[in-house]
């Protein structure tokens, strides 16, 4: 990777993705998306200008963008003859957007494309690895335009999210991870799309106290019972050691939602006072926390 954007006050508004057929752009897409950016994928360049009009200030179009990411390549016909006209338009119009060039070893964008069993664009029957060295060298020109070169040889789908939202976003970890925790009853059944299940039926159960069985885990008597019991607090804690932790690391491979559940025998009382209590924790740390109970009323 070369040529860094390091001002995190003056992010672009306007990126072009580009580069070499299997580096990685589509990949790239999907984080621009994640990142709030309007994506365009494959615009002819010679709409460039036109669309360019969308993001100028005070702009008089129906529709106004406030960020843009726009892939064009080598499979837009026009593209390596007119993409450096089309920049120098856009500058007339004191439009500079961010080029941001991907590319691959040789080696490495010949196994994506025998994985993907994807004709190569730039194949002319002689074969992939003619048809990946033909593209590079047709491609300098618009390389050497490039802001920002990113070798993605080395990189998975989930490094390379992670590097360009470290690059194009205020927040060094990028969007905002919503965590959802659901207390339940084991006897009604696990909820669906659960990422993280914590079973409590280790717990002292208010079920069997004369006086709990009907109230439900929010009510004060409950939650005196329980937030006496040694085995409540010490299990809260591991939990909310175990989820500080991990929820970070989750955030930074690009998971946007997260549901975790919380399971007691019946729903009604230990898993609802170990959820409200994962909740308060949680919430203190700044995550975007929301509770529900399943079985509560049940």
């Amino acid at each position: 990777m070369s040529q860094q954007n390091s001002d995190k006050t003056n992010l672009p508004n306007f990126v072009i993705i580009t580069g070499l057929s299997g580096s990685g752009m589509s990949s790239a897409t999907n984080a621009f998306e994640d990142l709030g950016y309007f994506c365009v994928d494959n615009l002819p360049v010679t709409m460039l200008s036109t669309f360019s009009r969308l993001l100028l200030p005070n702009s008089e179009e129906i529709i106004a963008i406030e960020k843009a990411a726009l892939v064009i390549n080598i499979r837009e016909r026009h593209f390596l003859s007119d993409f450096p006209s089309e920049l120098k338009k856009l500058e007339k119009k004191s439009l500079k957007p961010y080029v941001l060039f991907f590319e691959a070893s040789d080696e490495v964008l010949q196994r994506r494309f025998s994985e993907t069993r994807r004709p190569h664009p730039a194949d002319n029957g002689k074969g992939l690895l003619e048809a990946i060295r033909a593209e590079k060298k047709e491609m300098e020109n618009v390389r050497e335009l490039a802001d920002l070169i990113i070798d993605t040889s080395a990189h998975t789908v989930h490094t390379l999210r992670r590097l360009l939202v470290q690059e194009f976003s205020l927040r060094e970890e990028g969007n905002p991870l919503h965590v959802q925790i659901i207390s339940f009853g084991h006897k009604h059944g696990v909820p669906n799309q659960v990422d993280l299940l914590f079973d409590v039926r280790h717990l002292p159960n208010p079920y069997f106290v004369e006086g709990l069985r009907e109230l439900p885990g929010s009510d004060a008597k409950v939650i005196e019972f329980l937030d006496e019991q040694e085995e409540v607090a010490e299990t809260v804690r591991r939990f909310t050691d175990l989820l500080k932790y991990l929820l970070p690391l989750y955030q930074r491979e690009g998971k946007s939602y997260l549901t975790i559940g919380v399971g007691c025998t019946g729903g009604r009382h230990r898993s609802v006072r170990v959820a409200n209590r994962l909740g308060e924790e949680l919430a203190d740390d700044g995550i975007e926390i929301s509770v529900m109970h399943r079985d509560v009323q049940k």
